[in-house]
Formats: structure tokens, sequence, C-alpha cells
């Protein structure tokens, strides 16, 4: 119940003494809230005694509590001027005055009243609520103490106190002054013990301020009043998808909604419902949760929450264009729809339409002022688009006593949400502790990106390789073009052409080898957790040599968050010609391996946590018509994300599976990755 509800029950209705005419009828009207039955008594009565004050005043106060606040107000208008002196009517013009709002004006006419009579508790209590409609919070706090100095132990002005710390709490929660909010929070549990609505916005503060463990705790709190325990379970259900437990949190929303019955009112009905939908999507049970949508699109037809729920769906389904549909007409029916406004931004990014989803975040703070999911979202779109730089240092070594040092930047500068400007610099320096031979290379490439459409991405880069070998020093041209396509659901295409100089190590470098790789990247995923990926790369070479390779991956995702995933790997590689002695280049080259991945991405770490990746895989590898050999694979990262701009791990690798430059060898590469975004968001919003 709000302030203004609490307000428009009567808070001020006085007890008129006995008149001439029999008004008892009238009264017990609106003391019980049946302001229509008042409203046409008292109107009755004033066709007889049109100058009666208390028929006047009860009147006034039946239309304006039944819907017509400005008529009530004109009404008190009249009557202050026939009477300027009397309180009682002064209290019901102020009164008035918040029915319609008019908080600036009742402010300064309950000043005057609570100067007139320091000891009304009416007036007292009405600039309380005044203030606190205003969002005075601190001063609402000393009036209404005020009030309750005048009346004990009054109802009323404990209830108007409760929604005065409520909206305090709140307020300092949407400028995230949290431990002021739960402050405030906890004073009110204190004075009113186990109210429900504190517990719920205090479990709403835990869930905002990512205190998952008190949120828990508070919700289970409430859950020991049985009259509440559904909408607790509504919110432990919450808790536990926050915390990454799918299959708790549907056990929790299930039991909620087979609790449910007839008696259960309309607004938990609703809400419980709703959780246990969206516990179904979280849980991937999507044909569960689309025969429940479908029954509730039938019961409630075009109902925001319903549509709200089946735009859900269709998002984990990937359905993107048809969620948008959905969020479309909730917005038709309600613009100021929270759901509506960013569940459309999150679509519509999702969809490569950025600067959309940009304004479509941006009309949600409109109607909800720093909101902090629609922060977030801005944010995070903000970082996506910001300049930034990565660095890496690496050494390597194998088993043929070649060493590398080598250090790697890149910058990406996005001008707009749809162009970026590209630039890499590689120094690569290299040796045979053997031979004695050793080799330098240095890489530089500008270019740029630009989004030719929502779903197609294009790429390109060009440069130059400087190299310093032991007998040539040469120059040769680089260039990097692709193509990244996202027309289909789930599915990823990329096309590319890529020109390079092999430089795995120094005997390579100083023959001057130039790749010319033409590829392409394929990648599927699906609604039940399967994923492929595909690469077909063709590779025409300086020196008359061409290469084809296939790599296909199976994988099948097991756990979401970390994720954790285990796959099928298969590999093939066919050279025209065999030059074993010059490079490794079989005719028939075949590899097989299962592996097992887990991972928390740096992506979804939050600032000031760590992040990894670790990879193993194990399997065989065929050369040519040669005995089997085992195949094995170590890859690690390990980082800390400094902030939403700065991040910086270590990596390392080590394998024996051959590549197209040796066989029969064990590689290790070990390095250090830093990421930096040296400005906050886009230089230029389109």
């Amino acid at each position: 119940m709000t302030l203004k509800s609490l307000i428009n029950i009567g808070l001020f209705f006085i007890v008129f003494s006995a008149t001439a005419q029999n008004m008892k009828e009238g009264f017990t009207y609106l003391e019980t809230g049946k302001y229509a039955e008042a409203e046409s008594f008292f109107n009755t009565v004033l066709k007889d005694y049109p100058n009666n004050k208390t028929a006047r005043l009860c009147y006034g106060r039946a239309i304006g509590l039944n819907g017509k606040p400005e008529q009530a107000n004109a009404l008190f208008t009249e009557l202050l001027a026939d009477y300027p002196n009397d309180f009682e009517v002064k209290l019901n013009y102020g009164e008035s005055l918040l029915w319609n709002s008019n908080f600036t004006a009742a402010k300064g006419y309950y000043q005057d009243l609570v100067k007139e009579d320091r000891k009304s508790f009416a007036a007292q209590l009405g600039y309380a609520n005044t203030l606190s409609n205003l969002k005075e919070y601190e001063t609402a706090i000393t009036v209404v103490n005020t009030a309750l100095e005048v009346s004990p132990g009054n109802l009323n002005a404990l209830t108007s106190k409760k929604y005065i710390y409520l909206g305090y709490a709140y307020q300092n929660q949407q400028a995230q002054n949290y431990d002021k909010a739960e402050l405030l929070l906890t004073n009110n549990l204190e004075l009113f013990n186990d109210d429900k609505d504190t517990l719920l916005n205090l479990a709403n503060l835990y869930l905002i301020w990512n205190k998952l463990d008190d949120a828990k705790a508070t919700y289970q709190r409430l859950a020991e009043q049985p009259e509440h325990k559904i909408i607790a379970q509504n919110g432990l259900a919450l808790v536990e998808h926050l915390n990454g437990k799918e299959k708790k949190a549907l056990s929790i929303s299930t039991e909620a909604y087979q609790s449910l019955t007839s008696t259960t009112d309309k607004t938990t009905e609703q809400q419980t419902t709703e959780r246990y939908a969206q516990a179904l999507i979280w849980n991937k049970k999507y044909k569960a949760a689309t025969t429940l949508i479908d029954s509730l699109v039938t019961d409630y037809p075009n109902q925001n929450w319903v549509l709200s729920l089946r735009a859900t769906l269709n998002i984990y389904k990937s359905n993107f264009k048809k969620s948008l549909s959905d969020y479309n007409q909730i917005l038709a029916n309600d613009s100021t729809s929270f759901d509506g406004n960013l569940g459309k931004a999150n679509v519509l990014k999702a969809l490569g339409y950025t600067d959309e989803a940009y304004t479509s975040a941006e009309n949600t703070l409109k109607f909800y002022d720093n909101q902090k999911d629609a922060v977030n979202f801005i944010s995070k779109l903000n970082y996506s688009f910001a300049p930034s730089l990565e660095s890496k240092v690496s050494h390597t070594y194998d088993n043929g006593d070649n060493k590398a040092f080598s250090t790697n930047n890149n910058v990406v500068f996005p001008l707009s949400t749809k162009f970026a400007v590209l630039g890499n610099y590689n120094y690569r320096t290299t040796n045979n502790t053997v031979t004695d031979n050793s080799a330098t290379s240095s890489n530089l490439s500008l270019g740029l990106s630009y989004k030719l459409l929502p779903s197609i991405i294009f790429k390109g880069t060009a440069g130059m390789t400087s190299a310093q070998a032991e007998t040539v020093d040469y120059t040769q041209l680089l260039t990097d073009v692709s193509f990244n396509i996202k027309s289909f659901k789930l599915q990823t295409l990329d096309i590319g052409y890529k020109r390079q100089i092999e430089s795995f190590n120094a005997d390579l470098l100083d023959r001057e080898l130039v790749q010319n790789n033409y590829y392409v990247n394929y990648n599927l995923g699906t609604n039940f957790n399967l994923g492929w990926f595909t690469q077909l790369m063709h590779t025409s070479q300086n020196d008359g040599n061409t290469r084809n390779l296939l790599f296909t991956s199976l994988y099948y995702n097991l756990l979401p968050k970390p994720s954790l995933k285990v796959g099928f790997n298969y590999q093939y590689i066919t050279f025209k010609d065999q030059v074993p002695t010059i490079y490794f280049s079989p005719e028939k080259f075949n590899a097989y391996e299962i592996f097992i991945n887990l991972i928390k991405d740096e992506a979804v770490a939050k600032p000031k946590e760590w992040f990894y990746n670790a990879t193993a895989a194990f399997g065989y590898q065929f050369i040519e018509g040669d005995p089997k050999q085992t195949a094995y694979r170590i890859q690690a990262a390990f980082g800390y994300k400094f902030s939403e701009r700065s991040l910086l791990n270590v990596y390392g690798t080590r394998s024996n599976i051959a590549s197209a430059t040796a066989a029969g060898f064990t590689f290790t590469e070990i390095g250090l990755r830093f990421k930096w975004q040296f400005m906050k968001k886009v230089v230029i919003r389109n």
C-alpha cells in the first residue's frame, strides 16, 4: 500500500458532531470505504440542506476518495472561502491538495497549519506525508515522529513512518548508497518486526548489491511466515538462479507453483506463475515452458507479463525476431514498461542493431531513473566499443632446440558503433641453439572494421613485415581480409584471406616462405548444449607447394557456470609436395583427440575477480603410413580483472601434436597478456 493510498482512505477523517440531520449512514459509508455510496448519500442530503457544512465536507471527501480529486479541491476551496478560520475545513482542503498530487502547494499549506496548531495530529501527519511524496525523507521522519508524540502508537502514523523509511531506503539504493539503505531497512525491521514489505525491500537491496547470501537469508526469514511463504520462495528461486544453481531454482519454484490455491491472491499467483515459467526457461525445459506460456497467452491475451515471458523464452532459443515482436507489443500497450524497453534493448543488441539498442536502454532510464540493470547495459555497450590496447609477450621453445621471444600489440579504435580503425605491431626473435641460426621479424599493419549490415562485419588490414635472417633480409606485404556473417540463428560464418610469412623458427624465416591462406570457419550452436565448429583452409606458398586443412570439433556443454564442455576434434592435413627436410609436409596427416575444457570467461568476470581457462586433450595422430602416435595438448590461462577496463593474465601451452612446421616434437609456450580500454566509450555515436 502506498502513502498516497493511505491518505486516500481518510487518514484525517473527522467524526462530526450530531446535526439536525441523521447522517450516521453516510459516515459509515465513508469509514468503510464505500465512497460511491457515500457520494450518493451526501449528494441527497445537500439537495435538502445545501449549506450544511458537515454534509459539504463529507460530500467533498466522498468525491475526492471516489476518483474525483479536482472536484473535491474545488468544493473545499468554496468551503474555505465560506469558513476561512475553520481548522477542520483547512485540514480537508490540505488533504485535497494531496489527492491532486499538488505536493509543492501542499508543503507550504501544511507548514502554515502546523504553525497554527502544533498539537494537531492530522496537520502533522499530512505534512509528513507531503514531505515524503516530495522525497524529503529526513524532514518527513522528524515530522512523523512529532505526529507520534501527539498521538502515541497511532496506527496510521506508524504505517506512514514505515513507508517513509522504505522510500528513503529506496532513494539511497538508487544512489548506490547501499550501506545507508541497509541501515534504514534494518531500523524499519526493529520498528515493525518481520514486516513483509521491509523484508522484500531488504532482500531486493541485497540482490542489487550482489550480496546473494544475505538476500537468501532475508527470504528465508520471510518464509517463516506461512502467509508469505510463496512470495519468499519466488525470491529464493531467483537467488539460486543468480548463484548458477538452476536445478535448485526450479525445485523451489515448482514447490511454490504447486502450492497455489483458489484462495491465493491474484498478484501472488501471477508472480509465482511467472517465476515458475522463468525457472523452466533457465533449465532449458523449453517444451514445458512453451506449453505453460501458450496456455497463459490464451487465458491472459495481450497481457504484458505473459508477452514478456514469451519474449524471454525466444531469447533463450535465439528467436530474436520473435522476441522483438513481443517487446514491441508490450511497448504498444505501455510505453513506460521496464521489461519492454530494456528487453527490447537486449534483443536489438543481439540482432546487431547497436544504436537502436542504446536508444531503447536510454528510454528505460527516462522512466526508471538510475535503474541499475539499464545503467549496466549501457556501460557494457560502452565498454564493448571503447578503444582498447592488447599486449602480449611470450617465450616459446621446442625439442628441436628452437627458441623464440615475441611481443604482439593490437589496437582497436572504434570511431563509431559501425566503424573502427585497427592496428597491429609484432616483433619476434628466434634462434636455434644447435645450428646457431637466428632471425628477427617485425610486422606492422593497419586496417579497419566496418559493419556493412547488422549481421555482416567486414575486417581488412594491410601492412609490411621486415625480416633479418641468416642469409637474407627482406620485406613482404601482409594482408588479412574477412567477413563475419550471422545471417542464421545460432550460426556464424567467417570467410577470409590472409597473407603471412612463416616465422615459426629461424630456418623458415630464412627461406622467406610466403603463405596465402583462404579459409572458411563455420560455427553452429543449438538449444540443447551441443555445438559444432569447422574450419576449411587452402594455402598456396611461394615455393610452389599447397596445403589443404580440415579441422572440425563437436562438443557438448555440461555446465554453464563455470563453463564445462567435453568434445571430439579431428584434423586432416595434406600437402601437394613433400619436402620433409625443409618443413613438415606430409601427403596425409590425421589427428583425433578428445578434450575437456573448463572456463570462467573474462567477459563475464566482474571487476576484482579472477578468471581462468583450462583445456586438456588426448588422442592419436597418423602421419603418412607410419604407426599411430599418441598426441596430447594442455592449455591454461589464469588472470585477474582489475576493473571493467583492464585485466592481466598469464597463459601457457604444451603439446606434441604435429604442425605445419614440424613432426615428432614437443612445443611449449608461456606468456603474459595485458588488455586495457584506454577510453570509456565509443568516440562517436551514430
